[in-house]
């Protein structure tokens, strides 16, 4: 019977896990890193959610979605474009930080209210033992992590130098214990670390400081703001570059605006001159035209008048006739020649322009 129901109870959690199984691969395909549902904080590996899992601060599940191969599809894609998902991560460890500074002051203020008054004098010597002690555990917690590194050399420098502190700190705790009554320096004078808002004594040994200092708690709180430091100073880098590169397109376009007008104004320029140039050709051509029809009548009267005046003889008649007509052919070439001449001319700087607009359009293209 008890086997019956043994069997039983595997069947069912081994169709619960195989379901679980289907459904997350089901939501997996379902969902793109670009998602709204995709923490981005978990895409940057800043989570708090994943860093401070296990730690007496450990916020449970984070309420977006967690997948490491969506993690990977983001790495991909981010190298080929600017996704800006570091805004939101920003916005989210923000957030975060804020809350946790505000507990951080609500912890000294219970502090405050529930230990003993003392002077300011000795609060600063309570202040001094603080800092010592927590520049020896930061040491402490560095040795340990060295000698786990096998750097046995290093750690035994950093070693010396927790030696060089404990003296120190032993000198500001007897200025401290000479400044107040034994029974009050008996009392465990707390503190409030500014980092993972934690309570450090006053009187701690150098285990306990190292193990806070080189905590999985104190460490992902560190590790926590300087990636929010990092994140902020590459959302900087990247709108300083996109802004470069709006500037440069606004001056591309700028250019190639005043290229346009340019060519405009002188396509204008030249239209203008080849009218100019025709106005004057068919000028000089209608004086030139001018010309010739007086002089062509001023021979006509010459010749009248010498037949008037001279009896009407036949073969001078004739040989008047033949010079008017040699003078009127003469006449014709010259017309022809200068014709043919300025045609040429308009045509050399019909080349000439054309050659000046070739000449421009290249320089713009290059």
């Amino acid at each position: 019977m008890v086997q019956c129901i043994f069997a039983s109870l595997l069947q069912s959690a081994g169709e619960l896990q195989a379901s679980c199984s289907s459904s997350r691969d089901e939501t997996r395909q379902r969902v793109k890193f670009s998602d709204e549902r995709v923490c981005r904080s978990h895409l940057l590996s800043c989570c708090p959610h994943d860093i401070l899992s296990g730690t007496r601060m450990d916020l449970g599940d984070c309420p977006k979605t967690h997948d490491l191969a969506l993690r990977a599809d983001y790495e991909i894609a981010s190298q080929d474009r600017d996704l800006f998902f570091e805004l939101d991560a920003v916005d989210h460890l923000e957030s975060f930080i804020s809350d946790c500074d505000r507990r951080t002051e609500l912890a000294k203020k219970r502090l405050v209210e529930t230990q003993e008054e003392i002077s300011a004098e000795v609060a600063e010597k309570a202040e001094k033992v603080h800092e010592l002690n927590e520049e020896m555990g930061k040491l402490l917690a560095k040795a340990e992590q060295l000698g786990a590194e096998g750097n046995v050399d290093e750690a035994q420098k950093v070693l010396q130098e927790v030696e060089r502190v404990r003296g120190r700190k032993r000198d500001a705790e007897d200025e401290y214990r000479n400044s107040m009554p034994a029974s009050s320096f008996q009392q465990q004078k707390l503190r409030v670390c500014e980092v993972c808002s934690a309570y450090l004594g006053l009187h701690d040994n150098d285990q306990r400081l190292a193990d806070h200092f080189g905590g999985k708690l104190h460490l992902g709180f560190i590790q926590i703001r300087e990636k929010l430091e990092q994140l902020k100073k590459t959302v900087a880098d990247k709108q300083e570059k996109r802004n470069q590169e709006r500037l440069k397109r606004r001056e591309e376009r700028d250019r190639e605006e005043r290229m346009k007008k340019r060519t405009r104004s002188r396509s204008k320029e030249d239209k203008r001159s080849h009218s100019r140039e025709e106005r004057k050709r068919r000028s000089r051509s209608a004086s030139r035209e001018k010309r010739r029809s007086r002089s062509r009548s001023r021979d006509r009267e010459r010749r009248h008048r010498r037949r008037s005046r001279s009896p009407s003889k036949g073969h001078r008649h004739s040989r008047d006739r033949d010079r008017d007509r040699e003078r009127d052919r003469d006449r014709d070439r010259d017309h022809n020649r200068d014709h043919n001449r300025d045609r040429d001319r308009d045509r050399d700087r019909e080349r000439d322009r054309a050659r000046d607009r070739d000449r421009d359009r290249n320089s713009r293209h290059k």
